[in-house]
């Protein structure tokens, strides 16, 4: 019998990150028990306050053991022991009687989703300590004299513009990604996922460990954000054993472990004001889960009014995915991460907006336990009314609300599907483990690995997703190793394989002898692309410990040899470090006194914009070539004022992003080469545009026509395209005495060059618009007979004379 349940919802803050140090940000969150209280820095609007199942304060007040772990200093701390033991050991125990479980972590890029629920180092999340314990007590079972058998199999998957990537066979990459496919009782599943026999937490270490390295590799050469995937690690439980009639009976429940993408805001990713918009579908699943809560929510209202709302699960593959989590058979919670600064106000409200709308969400939750001849009779008789549906050229009705129609292929899958649950139903435990031993590679022991790091020189990766940095590792032994892609002509392929932009076959070679490592050119790649501590290689060098690498367009690794080490630990060099230092060697020097014009915060703002644009430019700039656009681009700082754009003194700084408080904007200038057009985009456009280069050369990689129409191209700018032509200023003096104004202004460009003149008139008007000509409107004295009055005014601009000619229709 189905109970019917509510979602449970945790929220957890965060310390501050080195950026919110640096901008001098202040704490806006409180938290008293399970109640958070987000306040206004500007202090405009009342504190917002909410209720959940968990408050989690892990903002201050801990100490780090000599371990690395953090530890509560004071009670209210909460640390990840804390978070596990109220919320992972409540899905343990669900696992155990039977019920399907989810959990997933909700909250903007940076927030913490993913130190609660995977962590780092020996601050263990949820996921990895939630399968140590499982096998704990499978073991305690066992030791006990427990006549049951226990089966825990696990699969890791990764959603990225809605198309789902297996991370334990990368090998079997698909157009499109895996299909995701509905069956009457296996639910949405991944159509060709590949699932394995785990025994230990060790296997399901070292499998996890496969799986994000794979995933890191694949961002890599793909140039994809981490931060805007979701990742869901799928763990299946059962317990088999005899009933009261000496049946055979399991178990099973389904585990579900969710680390979402980064929850921005579209004003805030630069998906609005692009025509391209609608072509990005990298947040589509976002929004598809906003609307499934927020349905499941009118649903319950609607109940009583007698109508029937359909939640839009299949508009996502996440939500499709998701359906049980989000009002099926499954006891689901969700981890809301939020910042605690100011600068991040409006985000975490929206975060905590979302997760009080997600506490209204019911799941009807039932345990999974059925003799299994019962389970294959019944997958049996589906198959034997499908295959019969087939024969006679007949349609299955939809499955529910949320199928799409079904054709004949997705009927010769439901019936593979069924046919394979059955095999894998007969199958004993030992087959099983054989089967995942023999299915293909595995992380070799993670021990054995880093104790030989201890000792070995070494290359690994930065990235700019902290959980995905130190993934790849390259052990450097005696000889060389040749650094490159693969040769398909020659069937060559290097020690260190890397593929994506910028990389050529023979792209460089690591030696090793006499106890040194160095860099070279390969001299069949004059061109390659090699970058050491932010300088070109132009020669031979030595390495030293802690150099940083760039191959290409976008892999970036730090050198580490422990000999040079000598046992001493040094400050780990971040992504943001070592992009900040090639700046800098390119020319964009930030950070010194009066460099810019503008206040350390201000360079702090550019800073951070530089580092996320200009390797992100390097990448477009190396697409276009490839596919032959004929468009470069190139970074544009530019003050505010040259746009036109002052700074309101009005608005607290708190409430005003970090783009406008900057008085010097980061700016992108597209070049059409060809037609010799050059157009400015926000760095907001342009970041949302790379989304879409990045799928176009993806298309382009696979041998796909990338022939899209101008509509689809994230190369192209239309004809009627808005571009601005330059800025003017016009001082209102004249209507603050309620005067009438006419100016002839010059109107520069962002360079501050003239490039023609505007001739305008001011009027004074009324609030509904009617024009103030006589002159009792004249006001003597403004400070006493206007302050605290809206003052309304038009603008007429009567013409422009000496525009460019690009800009003249003749």
């Amino acid at each position: 019998m189905a109970e019917e349940e509510s979602v449970k919802v945790a929220v957890r803050v965060r310390p501050f990150n080195k950026r919110e140090k640096a901008r001098n940000s202040t704490l806006i969150v409180e938290m008293k028990g399970a109640t958070t209280v987000l306040n206004d820095p500007s202090g405009e609007n009342d504190p917002k306050r909410f209720t959940f199942d968990y408050s989690y304060w892990s903002h201050d007040s801990f100490k780090e053991e000599a371990s690395g772990y953090l530890a509560p200093a004071k009670p209210h701390y909460a640390d990840q022991n804390m978070v596990f033991k109220d919320v992972g050991m409540g899905v343990l125990a669900n696992a155990w009687e039977g019920y399907n479980c989810s959990l997933f972590a909700y909250g903007q890029t940076g927030s913490g989703k993913s130190w609660s629920i995977v962590g780092y180092g020996p601050n263990k999340g949820i996921v990895p300590l939630f399968c140590d314990k499982l096998f704990v007590q499978i073991g305690e079972k066992t030791a006990g004299g427990e006549t049951a058998s226990f089966e825990v199999e696990f699969s890791m998957l990764e959603i990225y513009n809605e198309q789902v990537r297996d991370l334990l066979n990368p090998a079997s990459k698909r157009k499109g990604g895996l299909k995701v496919r509905q069956h009457p009782k296996l639910g949405f599943y991944a159509d060709g996922l590949k699932t394995v026999a785990v025994s230990s937490y060790q296997d399901i270490e070292n499998r996890m460990e496969e799986g994000t390295k794979n995933r890191t590799v694949a961002a890599t050469n793909m140039n994809a954000t981490s931060s805007r995937a979701h990742t869901i690690v799928g763990i299946k439980f059962t317990q088999k054993y005899q009933n009261a009639a000496g049946e055979e009976t399991a178990k099973s429940s389904v585990i579900n472990l969710v680390d979402l993408a980064g929850s921005e805001r579209a004003e805030s990713t630069g998906a609005t004001g692009d025509r391209l918009k609608e072509g990005a579908a990298i947040n589509q699943s976002l929004s598809s889960l906003g609307n499934v809560i927020s349905g499941k929510e009118d649903t319950l209202v609607d109940k009583a009014n007698g109508k029937k709302v359909r939640v839009p699960y299949r508009d996502s593959t996440l939500t499709k995915l998701l359906k049980n989590a989000l009002g099926g058979n499954s006891k689901t919670i969700m981890i809301a991460a939020i910042s605690p600064a100011d600068i991040n106000y409006d985000e975490t409200l929206s975060t905590l907006r979302y997760a009080d709308r997600a506490k209204q969400i019911k799941t009807k939750v039932a345990v999974n336990e059925d003799p299994t001849e019962k389970l294959i009779r019944e997958l049996q008789e589906e198959n034997e009314k499908l295959k019969k549906l087939l024969e006679s050229g007949g349609i299955p009705t939809k499955l529910d609300d949320d199928s799409d129609d079904e054709d004949e292929e997705d009927m010769q899958a439901r019936i593979l599907a069924s046919q394979q649950e059955m095999e894998e139903m007969k199958k004993t435990w030992e087959e099983k483990m054989k089967q995942s031993h023999e299915s293909g590679p595995v992380v070799p022991d993670a021990g054995a690995a880093r104790k030989e790091k201890e000792t070995t020189p070494h290359l690994y990766n930065l990235n700019v997703d902290p959980q995905l940095t130190g993934m790849i590792v390259h052990l450097l032994k005696p000889g060389e190793h040749l650094v490159g892609s693969s040769n398909e002509e020659s069937g060559e392929t290097p020690c260190i394989l890397l593929k994506g932009l910028n990389i050529q076959p023979h792209h460089a070679a690591l030696i090793v002898e006499g106890g040194k490592v160095y860099l070279d050119r390969c001299q069949t790649s004059p061109d390659a692309k090699i970058m050491v501590n932010g300088q070109p290689l132009t020669e031979k060098e030595e390495l030293d410990h802690n150099d940083r690498i760039l191959f290409g367009a976008n892999h970036l690794y730090i050198f580490a040899d422990p000999k040079q080490a000598g046992g001493k630990k040094s400050p780990a060099m971040t992504y943001e470090e070592a992009q900040a230092e090639i700046n800098q060697n390119s020319g964009f020097v930030v950070g010194k006194p009066d460099s810019l014009g503008g206040s350390s915060l201000d360079e702090l703002i550019l800073q951070d914009d530089l580092v996320e644009v200009l390797p992100a430019i390097e990448q477009a700039n190396t697409m276009s070539e490839e596919m032959d656009k004929k468009v470069k681009f190139e970074v544009a700082i530019i003050p505010a004022k040259k746009m036109g754009i002052v700074g309101s003194e009005t608005e607290p700084p708190q409430r005003r992003p970090p783009e406008v408080l900057s008085t010097n904007r980061v700016m992108v200038k597209m070049r059409n080469v060809e037609l010799g057009l050059e157009y400015l985009w926000t760095k907001a456009k342009f970041m949302n545009r790379k989304y879409l280069m990045d799928e176009m050369y993806e298309s382009f990689s696979d041998g796909e026509d990338i022939n899209w129409p101008d509509e689809r191209d994230p190369f192209t700018e239309p004809p009627d395209h808005e571009e601005m032509i330059g800025a003017l200023h016009i001082y209102l003096e004249s209507i603050a005495y309620k005067i009438e104004a006419k100016e002839q202004l010059d109107l520069t460009n962002i360079k501050g060059i003239e490039v023609g003149k505007l001739n305008v008139e001011l009027w004074p008007c009324t609030q509904t618009g009617k024009v103030l000509r006589d002159e009792d409107a004249f006001v003597d004295d403004p400070e006493t007979d206007l302050k605290g009055q809206p003052i309304a005014f038009k603008v007429k601009i009567l013409n422009a004379r000496g525009l460019p000619d690009r800009f003249v229709v003749s």
